[in-house]
């Protein structure tokens, strides 16, 4: 049995080659059709690399946490998606928590945004997901024109990642072309505005150019409102906010969370463009484990909620009983608690990161931000970056989890 199952992915592998070196090379024959180099397009990715891509793309395979795919929705190209590498855009989650008086609170309905507008990535393959191998039979029998990674995310949180350098190497001696993006996260400040080169890559790719450069203005143009407004607050009036991640699996007798350190897309929100503070100093990177102790001790003016394992809303902070010893915090008292739109599988690094600088804006500095009407701003958002009506709009930020700024 194990050498026929062997012998099965050879000749996958063998077919996935022979299709992809089909594609590489110009003035080769496929099914009596000559294909010339007038049908490639010569794409530099985020490592500098020239890669060579059919001019008409058909069948595409993604590895990423839905920066990529909510791009192609944008472009009119989703229906060329045939695998997926996060099953993060595939699911549909219903998240609960206890309460001091015995009851159950549950908040249901949350999604990824590229599943909202195209439903039909929940039917794909995937590829690999979080903490999985690539799977490359399953790779090869999608038959891909090309592969789009992107590096930063879930799958692979780095461009050192080895896993990531195997997958590359793998893929490429396919003769698959694959295109391979950065993330805010492989760079030292991890500055969001990354993405607009992830971006112009993608536009290049689908000989959208235009159309890919006109969204990374959009999104640009909303984080530099922001800034405007905050850039003169000095450094004694600057509030200290903490972005915290209520993590079911971190959170034990002596551990409450998570928290987003000073080299993470997050605290470069906090500190260089919302002008804020990052209250918490001592961790550099994401997903670092903070006890109650070291919470008491910062005592931030704000605090955040990521996505952490499960979405959290404020209430889960001032209602569960497991954090019982948290309600002294001075954010907790104030009720300075807000809650970042869901994003599965924890990527703050999309399209939608303008929407967390609003929330943090308007939690730091609600006086700065009065005039905003959080709902209104949101709406807006989705419309203008993702070219929907209001009431796919209103759809897409309940997927968020966003519809308590109705409220507020």
């Amino acid at each position: 049995m194990r050498r026929q199952s062997l012998l099965i992915l050879g000749l996958i592998l063998l077919l996935a080659t022979a299709v992809a070196g089909c594609t590489q090379s110009p003035m080769q024959t496929t099914e009596n059709k000559t294909v010339t180099e007038d049908e490639y397009r010569t794409v530099v990715d985020s490592r500098g690399v020239e890669v060579k891509v059919p001019v008409n793309i058909e069948r595409v395979a993604t590895v990423s946490d839905g920066l990529v795919e909510e791009m192609m929705v944008i472009l009119g190209v989703n229906d060329t998606l045939v695998g997926l590498g996060s099953k993060g855009l595939q699911y549909e989650g219903d998240f609960s928590y206890p309460t001091d008086n015995g009851t159950n609170v549950t908040v249901s309905g949350g999604k990824h945004v590229a599943l909202t507008l195209s439903p039909d990535l929940k039917n794909l393959p995937l590829v690999m997901d979080y903490g999985v191998a690539m799977n490359y039979e399953t790779l090869a029998s999608v038959k891909p024109d090309i592969v789009i990674i992107r590096l930063g995310d879930s799958a692979f949180p780095s461009s050192e990642d080895d896993n990531a350098q195997k997958a590359i190497q793998t893929i490429e001696s396919l003769g698959i072309p694959l295109i391979v993006l950065y993330s805010p996260n492989c760079y030292e400040n991890s500055s969001p505005t990354a993405i607009s080169d992830e971006i112009h890559i993608i536009g290049e790719v689908f000989g959208k150019e235009e159309e890919a450069d006109k969204i990374a203005s959009k999104l640009e143009s909303r984080q530099e409102t922001i800034r405007e407004r905050t850039q003169n607050i000095s450094d004694e009036e600057k509030t200290d906010v903490l972005v915290f991640g209520l993590s079911p699996m971190h959170r034990t007798q002596t551990s409450a969370g998570i928290a987003w350190g000073l080299k993470t897309t997050e605290s470069y929100m906090v500190e260089n463009v919302v002008n804020a503070k990052n209250a918490f100093r001592s961790g550099l990177g994401s997903f670092e484990v903070v006890s109650t102790e070291q919470i008491l001790a910062m005592d931030p003016d704000v605090i955040v909620i990521g996505t952490a394992a499960h979405y959290a809303p404020p209430e889960e902070l001032y209602e569960a009983s497991y954090y019982k010893n948290l309600r002294e915090l001075q954010a907790v008292k104030n009720h300075r608690v807000v809650s970042l739109p869901y994003t599965p599988r924890n990527s703050a690094r999309r399209l939608e990161y303008p929407i967390d600088l609003m929330v943090i804006a308007k939690a730091a500095y609600p006086e700065k931000f009065g005039d905003i009407d959080l709902n209104e701003w949101i709406l807006s958002f989705y419309q203008d970056v993702y070219g929907v009506d209001r009431d796919v709009a209103v759809r897409l930020r309940s997927a968020q989890l966003m519809d308590w700024c109705v409220e507020t």
